[in-house]
């Protein structure tokens, strides 16, 4: 059984989309979904520097078209789908809920009211290096920080202000080796995005929704979604709401997973599973050359 999943923000770095330009037909692709949302993909993904992706507005366009194009070359029919944080807006194009112009449309929407919400205050989130969750979670909660992220193996990934974030790092909880700052524009996931809420619910009336055809998993707690209507409403919801990862691998788990693919750019997830679900094949798409042993991968585990 084959789960196909995708990352979400923080995964992209500079030029990775390059190589999959040169696969037939992907320029055109990518050229087409620029214009359709107004934002240079190609430019982004193969000539832009690390601060110019780390914009919000910029990045999750870009995660969402990679995921698209490097999932399309590998013609995947996956038993499961299921995505990061921006990850499950392409999740939902896998699982065939909105096309893939809509898909990069809705993103387009999610990132600039999402980067509108965190240029009000100054926030961030920063990924906690060892500890309990039993005792991290209360200490965040304690400093006012909110758990954005439980993504498993003990991982947690804490948002709030820059005062707070601050705190943290000067007060640790018990058993954390590090407290590491990310690379992204605000305190995703946390009640600070509320403001982007309202504008992506506005965006997604626009959109034409199909249930899933595959089985969806929901990044909010690990359920899997049935209807159209319902992963759409979660994926609006999402943005001010933690992920919890943890729970989607024990789901993955529980249905018998045997293989994970995670598509451009892939790492992130791959590294979560290989911790947290043993025993269970991965490969992440970093480039055109992961491509025949993607392919390998479906052929022996999807369809199950």
């Amino acid at each position: 059984m084959l789960v196909l999943v995708a990352p979400g923000q923080g995964a992209q770095t500079p030029g990775f989309l390059t190589p999959w330009l040169d696969l037939p037909g992907a320029a055109d692709r990518i050229a087409a979904w620029s214009d359709a949302i107004g934002l240079d993909l190609t430019h982004y993904g193969t000539e832009a520097d690390a601060e110019a992706i780390r914009d919000t507005a910029v990045a999750q366009p870009l995660l969402v078209a990679a995921g698209l194009l490097s999932a399309a070359a590998i013609n995947a029919s996956p038993d499961i789908v299921a995505g990061h944080s921006v990850g499950e807006i392409t999740a939902a194009a896998f699982a065939g809920v909105i096309d893939d112009e809509a898909a990069l449309r809705l993103v387009r929407a999610r990132g600039l009211a999402m980067a509108d919400a965190a240029a009000v205050t100054e926030t961030g989130m920063a990924a906690l290096l060892g500890g309990d969750p039993e005792v991290s979670v209360p200490h965040l909660e304690k400093l006012g920080l909110t758990p954005a992220n439980v993504n498993g193996g003990g991982q947690i990934v804490a948002a709030g202000t820059a005062e707070q974030i601050a705190a943290l790092v000067a007060d640790m909880p018990e058993g954390v080796r590090r407290v590491v700052p990310l690379k992204v524009a605000g305190a995703f996931h946390t009640h600070h995005m509320a403001p982007a809420v309202e504008r992506l619910r506005e965006a997604a009336l626009e959109l034409k929704i199909a249930d899933p055809a595959v089985t969806y998993v929901s990044n909010a707690d690990g359920g899997i979604v049935a209807t159209g209507d319902e992963v759409v409403s979660r994926l609006v919801g999402q943005v001010a709401n933690p992920v919890r990862w943890d729970l989607c691998m024990e789901t993955f788990k529980k249905m018998g997973v045997t293989a994970l693919i995670e598509v451009c750019p892939g790492g992130t997830l791959t590294g979560l599973a290989k911790r947290a679900m043993p025993g269970v094949q991965t490969l992440a798409l970093k480039t055109p050359d992961d491509l025949d042993a993607a392919r390998a991968l479906i052929t022996e585990h999807a369809g199950a």
